[in-house]
């Protein structure tokens, strides 16, 4: 009999999400539900999914067990949020204030606010700066049942504070209890010295920040924003391939401002993820299908620059292009760290169901980010992280509501409401 030191019986369902990854189509409304069920961990490590009137035959509670009757309640996986900018140093809330009096993003941008007002910040700020100001934004993902996260660098856009950005990462993920995993993203836009000669700063991000990063080993992905005024399809596939050939997985950000052609260099350079897409082109959707991408959609970010518009996930799945949710965390336009605020806006603004959702939030989400073999699902021989739910797993929309029981963080509870 397998011992367990968390057991979790009774809750009125389990949604395990649990399956071969990743979910497209009409296989992304499978959730794999478990009624009346229990999940049981040992060492971090789920050992038992299924039937509460099944667990006692599998497992038996080792001395000092950790368990929790969920009655009355669900479960589902922790959070995989595969989009964040979490590392940064000051703070943009005036620019939210002059976008509710009508501002756009290019008119801030323009005069002098934007990514490059982060990067004056960042630059400045020490490592030890950007881990004690992170872990506050890390700690408000915890709560909303954030278990997995992705976080890129990219306000730094020179290569002492790139690398002072992902060293204070790799910080982070030792330290906290999210796992965290790690882009570099030195093309998230030109900087104003280099302004009068981009080639020459496109040139900087391929022959000397990603070989450096790559030798210390301090990003898994790279990322670029190939947008209009940003970088061009030709400068983001030149900046991707040079990423690939230092052993550095692509993804993109695409097709958020307009249709930039992002998404076709996501299925050119076989990207993992293309991320953003609300303007994306039918031509670009066929593309990602084609080629196995992943749409990482942010409706926190079209929500919060009053971009008028969302993503078109409906026309995403019908493709057969697996979706994935994320909150994009950011100084500018990323101002909520819940992912069930992503879930409900994908529901409500986007036409997804809950389940399409949810496995958006969690397996999908794993697999854009490679990590779907421990992370994303409630399934045998994975991490044992899950989010309990007050009532019925849907009441995660319930914006305002306290509707996260707990957070469990491989096997621990991490956070647990009064």
């Amino acid at each position: 009999m397998q011992p367990a030191d968390l057991i979790i019986r009774n809750a009125r369902e389990i949604l395990t999400c649990a399956g071969s990854a990743p979910f497209s189509g009409p296989r992304q409304r499978e959730t794999s539900p478990v009624l009346d069920g229990a999940i049981a961990a040992h060492e971090g490590r789920i050992v038992y999914v299924g039937p509460t009137s099944d667990l006692d035959r599998h497992v038996s509670a080792a001395p000092g067990a950790v368990e929790i009757d969920a009655s009355g309640r669900a479960v589902v996986p922790g959070f995989v949020d595969a989009h964040t900018h979490a590392v940064f140093a000051g703070d943009r809330r005036h620019e939210l204030r002059r976008r509710l009096a009508g501002a756009t993003y290019a008119e801030i941008a323009a005069a002098g606010g934007g990514i490059v007002s982060s990067v004056e910040a960042t630059r400045t700020a020490s490592e030890q700066d950007l881990v004690d100001q992170t872990r506050t934004r890390l700690d408000e993902m915890l709560a909303c049942g954030t278990t997995t996260c992705e976080v890129k660098s990219g306000y730094g856009l020179e290569l002492e504070a790139e690398l002072r950005m992902l060293r204070a990462t790799a910080r982070l993920d030792d330290e906290h209890p999210i796992d965290i995993v790690p882009t570099f993203m030195g093309a998230h836009e030109v900087p104003r010295e280099y302004r009068h000669d981009r080639d020459a700063y496109v040139d900087l991000v391929i022959r000397e920040m990603i070989p450096a990063v790559a030798a210390e080993r301090l990003a898994v992905w790279c990322d670029v924003f190939c947008e209009d005024g940003v970088f061009t399809p030709a400068e983001s596939e030149r900046i991707l391939n040079a990423g690939l050939q230092h052993g550095l997985k692509p993804r993109i950000h695409a097709d958020e401002l307009g249709p930039s052609g992002g998404s076709q260099v996501a299925a050119r350079v076989g990207a993992r993820s293309a991320d953003h897409l609300i303007f994306v082109p039918p031509a670009g959707i066929e593309a990602m299908a084609r080629a196995g991408v992943v749409a990482t959609l942010l409706p926190t970010a079209a929500f919060y620059l009053k971009l008028g518009r969302f993503a078109p996930a409906r026309a995403l799945i019908d493709a057969f292009v697996p979706v994935a949710l994320a909150t994009d965390v950011n100084p500018g336009g990323g101002f909520s760290p819940s992912m069930p605020f992503a879930i409900a806006l994908a529901c409500f603004a986007m036409g997804m169901t809950f389940e399409e959702a949810l496995t958006a939030s969690t397996i999908n989400g794993a697999w854009s980010l490679d990590v779907a073999g421990d992370a994303g699902s409630l399934e045998k021989g994975k991490l044992a992280d899950a989010v309990i739910v007050e009532g019925d797993a849907i009441n995660l929309i319930r914006m305002g509501a306290p509707s996260i029981a707990a957070v469990i963080k491989r096997g621990k509870v991490v956070t647990r409401s009064a």
